[in-house]
């Protein structure tokens, strides 16, 4: 479990490797919403510009990625942008978008801003259908060599070994917690078969997403992963199984003007959703000895916290055992 604690990435650090870049900072850092990384947003002057601008540097957290993935994730942005799909890619600096100062990795992007999408507004959620679908059109393009994949492995069972050696569970609930635990994992082994991986957002929800009046934008590709189409999609999904079908069909009539979708990818959905609640709370685990974490999630450390999370994986596991959601209507 990493101590790492950006304990040296002081203001004084970050400007000394925004000026080596040719940046001359005339504003503060406005440190972004981002626990993983360190994100700040600023107004500077370049060389041949007499208006300053505003950009965004990302200082990604160390020994999180490699450089080969962190290049793979800009080379996807890159096309992406390249392709017309709305994204925010990163800058080039003398023709690197992969910067390094003071043993941090970070990156430049230009600062575009915009309002939440709104998960319950149908024009938002179609034309987000056709943006997805001409990013998967991209990401089939070809494979990613060095970023990972959605799996079993790095989800689920590296999340259970970390799990079963946390001290914040409480012991009385250990018992209840380990076993559905291990039901719900058993389970998704058994049903998350995918047969088809492309590379993709990876982490498609409405907080890495904004609209303007052209339509949604994706941000943050800092989880691009392989793994099965849905998962950029279920997301987007909420309240009861007609209202989850209504929004799919919706989503898809747009995105499959771009890009086919294989129906028999929705038994993957309940697997999905399983496999990013459990490492979820591995991640808050794994990161817990950041000081950013027990301040911003203080509850993660309660009882009522991993009470919670035995009602949520027993409801989990409800879902797990019932009929794939399908576009065709239940009678």
């Amino acid at each position: 479990m990493t101590t790492f604690d950006y304990s040296t990435l002081q203001p004084d650090l970050i400007l000394d490797a925004l000026t080596e870049q040719g940046l001359d900072v005339c504003s503060g850092l406005l440190a972004l919403n981002s626990y993983e990384n360190r994100v700040y947003q600023f107004s500077a002057y370049q060389a041949g510009n007499d208006k300053p601008q505003k950009f965004v540097a990302k200082f990604y957290r160390p020994q999180r990625w490699t450089q080969a993935q962190l290049l793979e994730e800009h080379q996807f942005a890159a096309e992406l942008a390249a392709a017309d799909v709305p994204v925010v890619a990163p800058l080039a600096v003398k023709g690197n978008s992969l910067l390094q100062f003071a043993g941090y990795s970070f990156a430049l992007f230009p600062s575009r801003g915009g309002r939440t999408l709104e998960i319950d507004n149908d024009e938002q959620l179609a034309m987000l259908g056709r943006f997805l679908g001409r990013l998967h059109q991209v990401g089939k393009a070809t494979a990613f060599e060095h970023r990972p994949a959605f799996s079993i492995d790095s989800h689920l069972l590296q999340s259970r070994q970390l799990l079963a050696e946390l001290s914040l569970i409480p012991g009385y609930l250990r018992p209840a917690f380990d076993s559905v635990l291990d039901q719900v994992i058993a389970l998704c082994a058994e049903q998350y078969q995918p047969t088809n991986m492309i590379r993709l957002h990876g982490d498609c929800h409405a907080g890495n997403l904004f609209y303007i009046e052209q339509g949604p934008f994706f941000v943050d590709l800092d989880d691009c992963r392989s793994g099965p189409a849905i998962q950029d999609l279920w997301m987007m999904l909420s309240g009861d199984r007609q209202q989850q079908r209504d929004t799919l069909e919706m989503m898809l009539e747009e995105y499959e003007q771009y890009c086919e979708f294989d129906p028999a990818e929705l038994k993957l959905i309940e697997p999905l959703r399983a496999m990013r609640m459990i490492h979820y709370m591995a991640w808050l685990a794994r990161r817990w000895q950041d000081p950013a974490f027990p301040m911003n999630f203080p509850w993660f450390g309660t009882d009522k916290y991993w009470e919670q999370q035995v009602l949520a994986l027993k409801e989990q596991l409800f879902l797990l055992q019932q009929p794939p959601l399908s576009l065709v209507p239940d009678y």
